[in-house]
């Protein structure tokens, strides 16, 4: 049986970076702290093991050093005034994952003869606020009356991702990586991202986020594609970022969904706070969150008096949070975008894309799903 010499920095390396302590992973490797102090060497099979536990390429563990892992795209999230530091794997791979989409769709375009979507980078950050946002609005067709007449705002989001869509722009919206559940992505790293190109703009949301939270998500990542910038982006409705790009996209998003001329139309500073933001968030069919920041831009509310009031409802949100799966190939859709999934099943379908392709990029292995997901999209054969 071949062993072979993998550096104990390396497997030190692989599991902290996956998270993990070499405890966590004793049951499944009994001899790891033996390979970490020398005293023994994995065979090739346990170190294809070990890779898989820990969400690492092989051909990492055998470097003469850790690699240095950063993020592949401009990076804002900051935890007070601080960079965040070593991305995890599974933001890694869920950014990977989406620049491959994002490729294999762009050619996709130039083989239909698309032309280049006009917004994206039409934007810039001396714009003015209130005209930029309401220039998203008319482009994605993001009426505010319309969206009063939907009975829930989860029904407005799911419109809202249904609109950037129809526009061009490639939505993810998925809590874990690719459609494994067991590992799921963590708000607390990231909420979201926006990958920039004229011919495939691409955003992803971080669905483990609670629903209140993605709405914001997706508009302040919708203003980066405005902006042709692509970003792994600090979009939480309490911050105040530094960055003058993330400031800027957080208040135009903030504009999109809410316009601040409509909300002091609306707001009855007499009222009771917790029962007007309820009523104006079912009035604007936005979340309660985004009507607290909101009516913190207004004037009306203290930054203090934001914070503890933000901080309450999310607390409240959290514990009404149910988990929920759904059907599967609707899930599946809103995972890898539904423009793209269609495109994918028409394409491998007229048998210009191998199922192989489709198979990886879409995060499944087999035929029968497919075919489902295809009858799912209405592109069955």
């Amino acid at each position: 049986m071949m062993r072979v010499e993998v550096k104990p920095e390396l497997l030190r390396w692989a599991y902290e970076r996956a998270g993990f302590a070499a405890g966590d992973l004793a049951h499944r490797f009994p001899q790891l702290l033996a390979w970490e102090h020398g005293e023994a060497r994995p065979t090739l099979k346990q170190v294809e093991h070990f890779a898989m536990a820990t969400h690492t390429s092989v051909g990492y563990l055998f470097l003469p050093e850790p690699p240095v892992e950063r993020v592949p795209i401009p990076d804002f999230r900051t935890a007070g005034n601080e960079r965040i530091g070593r991305p995890s794997p599974d933001l890694l791979e869920t950014i990977y994952i989406c620049q491959q989409r994002q490729e294999w769709y762009r050619d996709y375009a130039r083989s239909e003869g698309e032309e280049p979507l006009p917004f994206v980078g039409s934007a810039h950050v001396t714009d003015d606020i209130e005209v930029t946002a309401a220039g998203i609005r008319q482009a994605l067709g993001f009426d505010v009356e319309e969206r009063r007449e939907m009975p829930t705002w989860t029904d407005a989001l799911r419109r809202f991702i249904e609109q950037a869509d129809e526009l061009g722009i490639l939505v993810m919206c998925s809590g874990v990586v690719l459609n494994n559940n067991h590992r799921r992505l963590d708000p607390d790293e990231f909420r979201g991202f926006a990958l920039a190109d004229g011919l495939a703009p691409l955003v992803f949301i971080n669905g483990a986020d609670t629903k209140a939270a993605q709405m914001f998500t997706l508009a302040h990542e919708l203003v980066h594609v405005w902006l042709g910038q692509s970003a792994l982006s600090d979009v939480q409705l309490t911050s105040v970022p530094e960055h003058v790009v993330e400031s800027w996209c957080n208040q135009v998003a903030a504009e999109l969904l809410v316009p601040l001329e409509a909300l002091r139309a609306e707001y009855d500073r007499k009222a009771e706070l917790r029962a007007e933001t309820d009523r104006l968030a079912r009035r604007f069919k936005v979340s309660t969150l985004v009507i607290l920041r909101r009516i913190h831009d207004s004037g009306s509310l203290t930054r203090g008096d934001y914070r503890a009031a933000f901080d309450a409802e999310i607390a409240r949100l959290r514990s009404l949070s149910k988990g929920s799966g759904g059907d599967f190939f609707l899930t599946l859709g809103a995972r890898a975008s539904k423009r793209l999934a269609r495109a994918l099943v028409v394409s491998t379908l007229e048998g210009r894309s191998s199922f192989t392709e489709a198979f990886r990029l879409l995060g499944f292995k087999k035929m029968a799903t497919f075919h489902e997901l295809a009858n799912s999209l209405g592109v069955g054969g």
